[in-house]
């Protein structure tokens, strides 16, 4: 066993090496002992950063999805660009990155499938997230006359439910069609112009 525990153990490092436990044996078999022991740690120092094996597998959940927030948040905020290319651009981004999630690494997708139905209050705060950002591009995009919508927050969630097969976990499957980006930039261009004024 390496000397990994010369590093100090940190709760981000913990989750990584979570992550790699999860991907080597599966959500079903890796145990706290196995995060432990690829740390070079007894099982009770993961313990004091994280109470329960639950509560960890709720951390790893939530930093695998805070990844996808962030490049999504940077649209978001770039005032630079029209509300209808900020939607377009991040509609684009959230299905990249959960396509490329499931094709550069299907066997810790996988693993994040069963996560995520363990953690739904992960997920919900997530989700909750996502249409708040969708909301912020839209409200900004009727303040600025580019696009048109009397209830914003249903405009939100309409959008991110009417485009859910780019983004859902449950259309993974689908997302390896050699027709999926045509019939993304076709659903995408529908839902922008039903906005549009």
């Amino acid at each position: 066993m390496p000397p990994a525990a010369a590093e100090p153990l940190t709760p981000e490092r913990i989750l990584a090496t979570t992550e790699d436990v999860l991907r080597r044996y599966g959500p079903t078999k890796a145990t706290v002992v196995d995060v432990a022991r690829a740390l070079g740690v007894s099982h009770g120092s993961v313990y004091r950063h994280f109470p329960s094996k639950a509560a960890l597998r709720e951390a790893v959940t939530e930093r695998w999805l805070a990844r996808t927030e962030v490049r999504l948040k940077e649209i978001t905020a770039a005032h630079d660009r029209s509300a209808p290319d900020r939607l377009e651009a991040w509609l684009e981004a959230l299905f990249e990155a959960k396509r490329h999630k499931a094709g550069d690494d299907p066997e810790l997708f996988a693993t994040y499938t069963v996560l995520l139905a363990e953690n739904s209050g992960v997920v919900e705060t997530h989700l909750a997230e996502l249409v708040a950002q969708l909301g912020r591009i839209i409200d900004e995009g009727v303040a600025e006359g580019s696009l048109a919508a009397a209830d914003v927050p249903a405009a939100a969630r309409a959008v991110f439910d009417a485009t859910g097969r780019f983004h859902d976990p449950q259309y993974a499957p689908e997302w390896q069609s050699p027709t999926i980006a045509a019939e993304f930039a076709a659903v995408t261009a529908l839902v922008v112009r039903g906005l549009r004024p």
